[in-house]
C-alpha cells in the first residue's frame, strides 16, 4: 500500500515522478534510438522497393528481343505473316509457302446402335476387344463392351499422351463420331488403328463401332510436312508452321499457287529500342535523383523522436513540424548507399569487355553520357547520336547492353546484376517488404532494442516501488512520532 503526505504533507506523488523522470532518461534515449532505428529501417526498405522496381525495368535491357531494330512489311500472296529479330537484315525476300505442316487426321462415319439409332457418348460400346496405335510405337488398350464411347475415346487418348502419334481423341455426341488427331504435325505423326481379338484374330465388330464400318484396320489421312522457299533456298520438313530464317520468322498460313509468292521489305527501325532505353532513363534518373537527396539531406540532431508524454504537451502541427526535422537526414551519407551509386554508374560507363576496340563498347559511344558527379551519376541522352547507332549498327549496340562472355558482360547484364546485388544488401540490412520472413541487420538489433526496453522497465518499476516504500516507511515513522509526541504532551501538560 501506498502512502503519501498524510503525515509529512508532502507531494509524494510529484517527489516520486520528479525522481522517476531522472531515473528514466536512459531509458528516453534508448527509446529514442529505437524510433529512430525505425525510421532508417522504413527509408531504407522504401529505397530497396524503388531498386527492386528499377531491376524490373533494367531486365529487358539485356535481352536481345529488346533490340531488334528491324520492321517487316509483307506484299504479294499473304501467304505468310513475317516479322524481325535481332539478327534481321535490311533488304527485300521473296518467300515461297511450298506446303503447310498438318497433323494426321481420323474421323469416323456415324457410329449406329444395334437397334440403328445414333450412339451417344454415354452409350456402352457393346463389343469387346483391342485397339492398336500403329505409329512409330505401337500402343494397345483394351475394350470391354461395357465400356462407353466416351471411356474409350479417354483410353485411346491416355495411353498415347508421350508417345508419337501422341493422340487427341474425343467421340461427339452431335454427330455421333470419334474424331482423332495427332497433338503434333509432320509426316512423323501418320497412324493407324487396328481391331482385334483377345487372341490376335481379326474384330471387324469393334472396328465398326469405332469407324463406322466394320474392319479390321484403317489409316489415318497423310499428315504433311511444311515446306517453304526464301530467295531461292527451300527448307523441307518442317513440323512446325513457323520458322526463322536469316532473322525472318515466317509464319505459314497457306500454301501458294503455282507462280505467286509474298515480297518482305526489311529496314531498320530504331524506335522500338530507342524508346526502352529512353523509358529506362527516365525511371533510373527519377530514382538516383530521389536517393541522392537523401544522402545530401540535411540531419537536425536536437530534433529527437518525441515520446507520448512529449506528444500531450504539443499541438498536432506542432508534432508534425517536429517530426519532420526528426526525420530528416535519416540516410545521409549512407555508406551503403553512397556504394549503390557508385556501382551503378560505374555499371554503365566502364568499356564492355570482349567486344574489340573498332565495335561500340562505351555508353557514350551511342550518345548516353552521365552528368555532374554531385547529380549522382544522371543519364543523359543525345536523342540523335543514339538513333543514328540504332539505325547504322544496330548489332553492335544490341551487342553493347547484351554480350555475355568470360571477358565481361553487356551494360543492360551489368546494370540488372548489379541492382540486383542491390536489392540483395538492403534486404539484408533491413529486410524487405515482400518477404514474411526478416531476419535483416536492423530487425535483430530492433529487436535487442525491445529486449532492453523492457528490462529497463521492469527496472524502473523495481526503483519506483523502491520509491514508494521508503516514502511510506517514513510517512508510518511520521505518524508514529506525531501520535507519540501528542500523548506526551497530553500527559506532560495535561495535568497543568
Amino acid at each position: 500500500m501506498r502512502v503519501g503526505g498524510l503525515a509529512s504533507g508532502m507531494d509524494t506523488d510529484s517527489i516520486v515522478k520528479q525522481m522517476m523522470q531522472i531515473q528514466k532518461m536512459p531509458l528516453d534515449k534508448l527509446m529514442q534510438q529505437k524510433v529512430w532505428t525505425e525510421w532508417q529501417q522504413e527509408a531504407i526498405r522504401e529505397q530497396n522497393l524503388a531498386f527492386s522496381n528499377l531491376r524490373t525495368s533494367a531486365s529487358s535491357l539485356r535481352l536481345q528481343s529488346t533490340f531488334n531494330a528491324y520492321s517487316a512489311e509483307t506484299a504479294g500472296s499473304g501467304s505468310a505473316k513475317i516479322t524481325t529479330t535481332a539478327q534481321a537484315m535490311s533488304g527485300n525476300y521473296d518467300v515461297k509457302v511450298n506446303s503447310l505442316a498438318t497433323p494426321a487426321k481420323l474421323t469416323s462415319g456415324q457410329i449406329l446402335k444395334a437397334d440403328g439409332s445414333a450412339a451417344k457418348s454415354t452409350d456402352a460400346i457393346g463389343v469387346a476387344g483391342k485397339i492398336t496405335v500403329q505409329g512409330t510405337t505401337d500402343i494397345t488398350i483394351d475394350v470391354t463392351a461395357t465400356m462407353t464411347y466416351a471411356d474409350v475415346a479417354k483410353q485411346l487418348q491416355e495411353a498415347t499422351a508421350g508417345t508419337e502419334p501422341a493422340l487427341r481423341v474425343n467421340f461427339d455426341n452431335t454427330t455421333s463420331r470419334f474424331f482423332i488427331s495427332s497433338k503434333e504435325l509432320g509426316e512423323a505423326q501418320n497412324f493407324s488403328l487396328a481391331f482385334t481379338n483377345a487372341d490376335g484374330t481379326d474384330n471387324p465388330d469393334l472396328g465398326k463401332q469405332i469407324t463406322g464400318t466394320a474392319q479390321a484396320s484403317v489409316a489415318s489421312t497423310a499428315a504433311t510436312n511444311g515446306s517453304v522457299t526464301i530467295d531461292g533456298i527451300t527448307v523441307d520438313g518442317l513440323t512446325s508452321n513457323k520458322t526463322t530464317i536469316n532473322g525472318l520468322t515466317i509464319e505459314m498460313l497457306k500454301v501458294d499457287a503455282p507462280g505467286s509468292s509474298s515480297t518482305v521489305s526489311v529496314k531498320a527501325d530504331p524506335e522500338k529500342p530507342m524508346q526502352q532505353i529512353k523509358d529506362f532513363v527516365e525511371s533510373y534518373n527519377k530514382t538516383i535523383e530521389e536517393l541522392q537527396k537523401q544522402i545530401v539531406e540535411k540531419r537536425y540532431p536536437d530534433f529527437q523522436p518525441l515520446s507520448d508524454e512529449q506528444k500531450k504537451d504539443m499541438s498536432e502541427n506542432e508534432i508534425e513540424l517536429w517530426e519532420e526535422k526528426a526525420r530528416s537526414g535519416l540516410l545521409r551519407n549512407d555508406p551503403v548507399m553512397k556504394s549503390a551509386l557508385q556501382d551503378l554508374r560505374r555499371a554503365f560507363m566502364d568499356k564492355v569487355g570482349g567486344i574489340g576496340d573498332g565495335s561500340i563498347n562505351l555508353l557514350s559511344q551511342i550518345g548516353i553520357n552521365t552528368g555532374d558527379y554531385r547529380e549522382g551519376g544522371k543519364l543523359f541522352i543525345d536523342e540523335a547520336k543514339l538513333s543514328a547507332a540504332l539505325t547504322e549498327k544496330p548489332d553492335e549496340v544490341m551487342n553493347l547492353f547484351t554480350v555475355r562472355s568470360a571477358d565481361g558482360d553487356g551494360v543492360g547484364a551489368r546494370v540488372y546484376d548489379k541492382l540486383n546485388d542491390i536489392v540483395k544488401n538492403l534486404s539484408t540490412q533491413a529486410g524487405s517488404p515482400a518477404s514474411s520472413v526478416d531476419n535483416s541487420t536492423m530487425t535483430k538489433k530492433l529487436r535487442r532494442m525491445e529486449s532492453e526496453i523492457t528490462r529497463w522497465q521492469d527496472r524502473l518499476t523495481n526503483i519506483e516501488d523502491r520509491y514508494w516504500r521508503q516514502f511510506t516507511a517514513m510517512e508510518k515513522a511520521l505518524s508514529q512520532m506525531n501520535s507519540q509526541s501528542a500523548w506526551m504532551q497530553q500527559n506532560i501538560f495535561g495535568g497543568m
